[in-house]
């Protein structure tokens, strides 16, 4: 009896420890809505696998709801599949959804984050958008380049009519190329 009185001590305190570590690991998983089963490397990716894609996330929203979650690799996708379910996200729950996924590559060519591309949702992220409205994106900023436009537009027009067979993408793609970069940079990097 006595051996008996001396491990209901101990197996109480280890019983109290695996319940406590089981709510902490319960309390630390975020919730996601409804989705398939994962794999641990690839996640969801498995259920998309074969011709078309879109069929099977029809099939997936058809099992799992209007909005659910898939995991491709180490990326958590939300899928919203009804026009009710797309309104709710982009017009109620905007502000939760508008930050950007974190890329190192981002932050180490994009100033830890700093600029408007990379930056989070926020007070500072809605101080750059203000900046860049007011001052670079101005009626009057935008009508200073004007003699950008019409220049580099010439050219293209010049260099369709020579009635030689043109890449149309390519050519377009040139175009707005050089007005950015001439507008940035005053030439063509």
């Amino acid at each position: 009896m006595e051996l008996s009185f001396g491990l209901f001590p101990i197996l109480s305190a280890f019983t109290l420890l695996v319940l406590m570590i089981l709510k902490l690991l319960k309390q630390s998983k975020p919730k996601l809505p409804p989705g398939p089963w994962k794999l641990p490397v690839i996640g969801s990716v498995l259920h998309l696998a074969g011709s078309l894609p879109h069929h099977r996330l029809r099939d997936l929203a058809d099992k799992h709801g209007a909005l659910m979650h898939l995991q491709l690799g180490e990326h958590s996708v939300f899928v919203a599949s009804s026009p009710e379910t797309v309104k709710q996200v982009m017009k109620t729950h905007d502000a939760i959804f508008a930050n950007r996924p974190f890329h190192l590559s981002a932050y180490v060519m994009g100033y830890n984050g700093a600029g408007i591309m990379f930056s989070s949702y926020g007070e500072y992220w809605r101080q750059l958008r203000k900046i860049c409205t007011l001052e670079l994106l101005s009626s009057k900023q935008v009508e200073s380049f004007g003699w950008v436009r019409e220049e580099e537009v010439s050219k293209f027009i010049n260099s369709i009519s020579e009635g030689s067979f043109i890449n149309l993408g390519k050519s377009l793609s040139s175009l707005i190329y050089g007005i950015t970069a001439r507008a940035a940079f005053g030439k063509k990097m």
